[in-house]
Protein backbone atom coordinates (compact mmCIF):
# COMPACT_ATOMS: atom_id res chain seq x y z
CA UNK A 1 0.00 0.00 0.00
CA UNK A 2 1.57 3.53 -0.91
CA UNK A 3 0.57 6.33 1.79
CA UNK A 4 -1.81 8.89 0.86
CA UNK A 5 1.43 11.23 1.50
CA UNK A 6 2.94 9.90 -1.88
CA UNK A 7 0.33 9.75 -4.06
CA UNK A 8 0.22 13.65 -4.75
CA UNK A 9 3.76 13.26 -5.22
CA UNK A 10 3.86 11.14 -8.56
CA UNK A 11 1.74 11.58 -11.32
CA UNK A 12 3.70 8.81 -13.90
CA UNK A 13 3.29 5.86 -11.82
CA UNK A 14 0.33 3.42 -12.38
CA UNK A 15 -0.20 -0.16 -10.14
CA UNK A 16 -1.99 -2.74 -11.94
CA UNK A 17 -2.80 -7.01 -10.76
CA UNK A 18 -2.44 -10.13 -12.28
CA UNK A 19 -5.32 -12.97 -12.15
CA UNK A 20 -3.22 -14.22 -9.30
CA UNK A 21 -3.02 -11.43 -7.35
CA UNK A 22 0.45 -10.45 -8.00
CA UNK A 23 0.98 -6.72 -7.83
CA UNK A 24 3.05 -4.71 -10.60
CA UNK A 25 3.83 -0.88 -10.28
CA UNK A 26 4.75 0.82 -13.99
CA UNK A 27 6.10 3.83 -14.62
CA UNK A 28 5.75 6.47 -17.48
CA UNK A 29 7.59 9.49 -17.51
CA UNK A 30 8.78 12.19 -20.09
CA UNK A 31 11.80 10.47 -19.84
CA UNK A 32 11.19 6.49 -19.86
CA UNK A 33 9.26 3.93 -19.50
CA UNK A 34 9.42 0.91 -16.49
CA UNK A 35 7.54 -1.55 -15.36
CA UNK A 36 8.02 -3.35 -11.30
CA UNK A 37 6.75 -6.52 -9.82
CA UNK A 38 5.97 -5.86 -5.98
CA UNK A 39 7.33 -9.43 -5.59
CA UNK A 40 10.81 -9.37 -5.50
CA UNK A 41 10.81 -4.93 -6.29
CA UNK A 42 11.76 -6.83 -9.36
CA UNK A 43 12.76 -4.78 -12.56
CA UNK A 44 10.77 -6.12 -15.27
CA UNK A 45 11.28 -3.88 -18.39
CA UNK A 46 13.16 0.29 -18.45
CA UNK A 47 13.71 1.63 -21.85
CA UNK A 48 14.33 5.59 -22.42
CA UNK A 49 11.96 6.92 -24.99
CA UNK A 50 14.60 7.99 -27.32
CA UNK A 51 15.80 4.08 -27.48
CA UNK A 52 14.87 2.11 -30.15
CA UNK A 53 15.62 -1.50 -28.92
CA UNK A 54 14.34 -2.66 -25.35
CA UNK A 55 17.45 -2.65 -22.74
CA UNK A 56 16.27 -5.44 -20.22
CA UNK A 57 15.77 -8.97 -21.64
CA UNK A 58 12.24 -11.12 -20.24
CA UNK A 59 11.81 -14.58 -21.27
CA UNK A 60 8.29 -14.73 -23.06
CA UNK A 61 8.06 -18.27 -20.66
CA UNK A 62 8.58 -17.02 -17.38
CA UNK A 63 6.42 -17.62 -14.71
CA UNK A 64 4.21 -15.12 -12.82
CA UNK A 65 3.62 -16.89 -9.69
CA UNK A 66 3.72 -16.48 -5.68
CA UNK A 67 7.20 -17.36 -4.57
CA UNK A 68 9.01 -18.27 -8.20
CA UNK A 69 11.56 -15.43 -9.59
CA UNK A 70 11.02 -13.74 -12.70
CA UNK A 71 12.94 -14.75 -15.62
CA UNK A 72 14.46 -11.82 -16.71
CA UNK A 73 14.86 -7.88 -15.80
CA UNK A 74 17.14 -7.44 -12.47
CA UNK A 75 16.72 -9.41 -10.23
CA UNK A 76 17.74 -8.80 -6.60
CA UNK A 77 20.47 -11.44 -4.90
CA UNK A 78 20.30 -11.10 -1.18
CA UNK A 79 21.42 -12.25 1.15
CA UNK A 80 23.65 -14.40 -0.16
CA UNK A 81 24.51 -14.87 -3.75
CA UNK A 82 24.45 -18.64 -5.58
CA UNK A 83 23.96 -21.38 -3.13
CA UNK A 84 23.26 -20.92 0.55
CA UNK A 85 27.35 -21.56 1.77
CA UNK A 86 25.64 -24.31 4.12
CA UNK A 87 22.16 -25.12 3.98
CA UNK A 88 21.26 -26.33 -0.11
CA UNK A 89 17.23 -26.43 0.73
CA UNK A 90 17.31 -22.71 0.93
CA UNK A 91 16.14 -20.36 -2.13
CA UNK A 92 19.68 -19.68 -4.41
CA UNK A 93 20.63 -16.23 -4.62
CA UNK A 94 18.43 -15.69 -1.42
CA UNK A 95 14.96 -15.21 -0.89
CA UNK A 96 14.62 -11.26 -2.21
CA UNK A 97 14.11 -11.48 -5.52
CA UNK A 98 10.93 -14.38 -4.03
CA UNK A 99 8.85 -12.19 -1.05
CA UNK A 100 6.80 -9.27 -1.06
CA UNK A 101 8.34 -6.07 -1.10
CA UNK A 102 6.05 -2.72 -0.55
CA UNK A 103 6.28 0.84 -1.93
CA UNK A 104 7.45 3.33 0.65
CA UNK A 105 7.49 6.37 -2.15
CA UNK A 106 7.32 7.45 -5.43
CA UNK A 107 7.77 10.89 -6.42
CA UNK A 108 8.42 12.69 -9.78
CA UNK A 109 11.90 14.73 -10.32
CA UNK A 110 12.35 18.27 -11.45
CA UNK A 111 14.67 16.48 -14.37
CA UNK A 112 11.61 14.24 -15.54
CA UNK A 113 12.85 11.27 -13.79
CA UNK A 114 10.78 8.92 -11.47
CA UNK A 115 12.52 7.74 -7.88
CA UNK A 116 10.27 4.70 -6.32
CA UNK A 117 11.30 3.69 -3.10
CA UNK A 118 10.84 -0.23 -1.79
CA UNK A 119 10.75 -1.80 1.60
CA UNK A 120 11.35 -5.75 2.38
CA UNK A 121 8.35 -7.23 3.92
CA UNK A 122 9.60 -9.50 6.41
CA UNK A 123 7.86 -13.11 6.38
CA UNK A 124 8.33 -15.88 9.41
CA UNK A 125 9.82 -17.45 6.06
CA UNK A 126 12.41 -14.52 5.82
CA UNK A 127 13.07 -14.84 9.77
CA UNK A 128 13.07 -18.78 9.66
CA UNK A 129 16.11 -18.17 7.56
CA UNK A 130 18.06 -15.61 9.38
CA UNK A 131 19.87 -14.94 12.90
CA UNK A 132 19.69 -11.31 13.07
CA UNK A 133 17.74 -8.23 12.17
CA UNK A 134 18.32 -6.10 9.54
CA UNK A 135 16.23 -3.23 7.07
CA UNK A 136 16.57 -3.59 3.11
CA UNK A 137 15.36 -0.17 1.03
CA UNK A 138 15.58 -0.39 -2.68
CA UNK A 139 15.63 2.58 -4.48
CA UNK A 140 15.20 3.20 -8.49
CA UNK A 141 15.43 6.41 -10.22
CA UNK A 142 13.84 6.04 -13.48
CA UNK A 143 14.84 8.18 -16.38
CA UNK A 144 17.28 8.37 -19.19
CA UNK A 145 19.37 6.41 -17.47
CA UNK A 146 18.44 3.74 -14.37
CA UNK A 147 19.64 4.13 -10.88
CA UNK A 148 19.40 1.24 -8.12
CA UNK A 149 20.90 1.57 -4.49
CA UNK A 150 20.09 -1.65 -2.38
CA UNK A 151 20.74 -0.56 0.83
CA UNK A 152 21.44 -2.68 3.62
CA UNK A 153 20.93 -2.03 7.37
CA UNK A 154 22.10 -3.66 10.43
CA UNK A 155 20.00 -3.51 13.43
CA UNK A 156 21.47 -6.21 15.08
CA UNK A 157 24.25 -6.66 18.14
CA UNK A 158 26.58 -8.16 15.82
CA UNK A 159 27.61 -8.19 12.39
CA UNK A 160 26.43 -10.02 9.34
CA UNK A 161 27.92 -11.16 6.59
CA UNK A 162 26.06 -10.57 3.20
CA UNK A 163 26.18 -11.97 -0.72
CA UNK A 164 24.08 -9.37 -3.27
CA UNK A 165 23.91 -8.41 -6.73
CA UNK A 166 21.53 -7.18 -9.85
CA UNK A 167 21.72 -10.56 -11.68
CA UNK A 168 20.39 -8.55 -14.40
CA UNK A 169 19.67 -9.32 -17.55
CA UNK A 170 20.02 -6.95 -20.77
CA UNK A 171 18.16 -7.07 -24.30
CA UNK A 172 20.97 -7.59 -27.06
CA UNK A 173 20.45 -8.46 -30.85
CA UNK A 174 22.54 -11.90 -31.07
CA UNK A 175 25.29 -13.41 -28.53
CA UNK A 176 27.64 -13.92 -31.09
CA UNK A 177 27.45 -10.22 -32.49
CA UNK A 178 28.24 -8.38 -29.15
CA UNK A 179 31.68 -8.21 -26.81
CA UNK A 180 31.50 -6.74 -23.47
CA UNK A 181 34.92 -4.90 -21.98
CA UNK A 182 36.03 -3.23 -18.97
CA UNK A 183 37.25 -6.82 -17.17
CA UNK A 184 40.57 -7.09 -18.94
CA UNK A 185 43.07 -8.21 -16.75
CA UNK A 186 41.65 -8.99 -14.03
CA UNK A 187 41.09 -12.88 -11.84
CA UNK A 188 37.80 -14.44 -12.59
CA UNK A 189 36.70 -17.64 -10.63
CA UNK A 190 35.23 -19.76 -13.77
CA UNK A 191 32.00 -21.83 -12.80
CA UNK A 192 31.71 -23.49 -16.30
CA UNK A 193 35.47 -25.14 -15.70
CA UNK A 194 35.33 -26.18 -11.52
CA UNK A 195 35.68 -22.54 -10.41
CA UNK A 196 39.37 -22.37 -11.21
CA UNK A 197 40.73 -19.04 -11.29
CA UNK A 198 42.27 -17.38 -14.62
CA UNK A 199 43.24 -14.14 -15.55
CA UNK A 200 41.08 -12.43 -18.66
CA UNK A 201 43.30 -11.06 -21.17
CA UNK A 202 41.19 -9.05 -24.23
CA UNK A 203 37.76 -8.16 -24.49
CA UNK A 204 35.29 -10.16 -23.92
CA UNK A 205 33.35 -12.07 -26.82
CA UNK A 206 30.94 -15.10 -26.99
CA UNK A 207 31.35 -18.79 -28.58
CA UNK A 208 30.51 -21.21 -25.56
CA UNK A 209 28.38 -21.23 -21.78
CA UNK A 210 30.00 -18.56 -20.08
CA UNK A 211 29.71 -18.36 -16.04
CA UNK A 212 32.25 -16.59 -14.41
CA UNK A 213 32.48 -14.45 -11.41
CA UNK A 214 35.14 -11.09 -12.07
CA UNK A 215 36.86 -10.56 -8.48
CA UNK A 216 38.02 -7.53 -6.84
CA UNK A 217 36.68 -4.68 -9.73
CA UNK A 218 35.40 -1.97 -9.11
CA UNK A 219 35.09 -1.07 -13.05
CA UNK A 220 32.71 0.01 -15.23
CA UNK A 221 31.67 -2.42 -18.20
CA UNK A 222 29.95 -1.91 -21.53
CA UNK A 223 28.11 -4.28 -23.72
CA UNK A 224 29.32 -3.65 -27.44
CA UNK A 225 25.85 -4.29 -29.76
CA UNK A 226 26.96 -4.33 -33.84
CA UNK A 227 23.43 -5.50 -34.46
CA UNK A 228 21.61 -3.09 -32.16
CA UNK A 229 24.16 -0.38 -33.36
CA UNK A 230 24.72 0.90 -29.56
CA UNK A 231 26.33 0.09 -25.91
CA UNK A 232 24.90 -0.32 -22.67
CA UNK A 233 27.48 1.15 -19.55
CA UNK A 234 27.07 -0.62 -16.68
CA UNK A 235 28.45 1.63 -13.68
CA UNK A 236 28.52 0.96 -10.02
CA UNK A 237 29.38 1.83 -6.67
CA UNK A 238 30.59 -0.74 -3.43
CA UNK A 239 30.68 -3.65 -5.88
CA UNK A 240 33.59 -5.56 -6.13
CA UNK A 241 32.87 -8.76 -8.54
CA UNK A 242 30.82 -8.79 -11.79
CA UNK A 243 29.48 -11.89 -13.07
CA UNK A 244 28.98 -12.25 -16.82
CA UNK A 245 26.54 -15.11 -17.77
CA UNK A 246 24.85 -17.02 -21.09
CA UNK A 247 23.73 -20.05 -20.84
CA UNK A 248 24.19 -21.74 -24.81
CA UNK A 249 22.50 -24.17 -26.36
CA UNK A 250 23.05 -27.37 -24.14
CA UNK A 251 21.94 -25.94 -20.67
CA UNK A 252 19.52 -23.79 -21.85
CA UNK A 253 17.48 -27.05 -22.44
CA UNK A 254 17.68 -27.70 -19.14
CA UNK A 255 15.77 -24.35 -18.11
CA UNK A 256 12.21 -24.78 -18.43
CA UNK A 257 11.65 -20.63 -18.38
CA UNK A 258 14.43 -19.26 -20.60
CA UNK A 259 11.68 -18.76 -23.70
CA UNK A 260 11.66 -20.06 -27.73
CA UNK A 261 14.71 -22.28 -28.52
CA UNK A 262 16.81 -19.14 -29.66
CA UNK A 263 15.57 -16.57 -27.22
CA UNK A 264 18.68 -17.23 -25.08
CA UNK A 265 20.58 -15.53 -27.96
CA UNK A 266 19.10 -12.27 -27.46
CA UNK A 267 20.29 -11.77 -23.52
CA UNK A 268 23.91 -11.46 -21.63
CA UNK A 269 23.98 -11.09 -18.09
CA UNK A 270 26.25 -8.45 -16.47
CA UNK A 271 26.00 -8.73 -12.58
CA UNK A 272 27.18 -6.45 -10.11
CA UNK A 273 27.37 -8.35 -7.43
CA UNK A 274 29.69 -8.71 -4.03
CA UNK A 275 30.49 -12.33 -4.02
CA UNK A 276 32.52 -15.18 -2.96
CA UNK A 277 35.78 -13.31 -1.51
CA UNK A 278 34.04 -10.01 -1.99
CA UNK A 279 31.18 -11.28 0.36
CA UNK A 280 30.30 -8.07 2.61
CA UNK A 281 30.30 -7.56 6.26
CA UNK A 282 27.65 -5.28 7.90
CA UNK A 283 28.65 -3.72 11.21
CA UNK A 284 26.14 -3.23 13.72
CA UNK A 285 23.73 -0.08 12.91
CA UNK A 286 25.86 0.86 10.23
CA UNK A 287 24.59 0.44 6.10
CA UNK A 288 25.68 -0.78 3.07
CA UNK A 289 24.79 0.40 -0.34
CA UNK A 290 24.72 -1.72 -3.62
CA UNK A 291 24.63 0.87 -6.35
CA UNK A 292 24.74 1.04 -10.03
CA UNK A 293 23.18 2.63 -13.03
CA UNK A 294 22.83 2.19 -16.49
CA UNK A 295 22.83 4.12 -19.60
CA UNK A 296 22.46 3.69 -23.34
CA UNK A 297 24.18 5.13 -25.89
CA UNK A 298 23.20 4.52 -29.51
CA UNK A 299 26.12 4.80 -32.53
Amino acid sequence: MISEKYISAAESYKITQNEIGLKFITIDNRLASAKIALQGAHIMQWKPHDIKNEVLWLSSNTRYMHGRSIRGGVPICWPWFGAHPTDGSFCPHGFARVIPWRINEVIDLENGATKVTFLMLPTPEVNRQLSYQFNLEFSITIGSSIHLDLKTTNLSEQPFLIGEGYHTYFQISDIENIEVTGLENKIYSDKARGYKKFTQEDQIKFDAEFDRVYLNTKDTCVIHDKGFDRKIIVQKENSESTVIWTPWDKKVKTMFDMGTEDEWKKMICVESVNALENSVMVYPNESHNLIAEYLVQEY
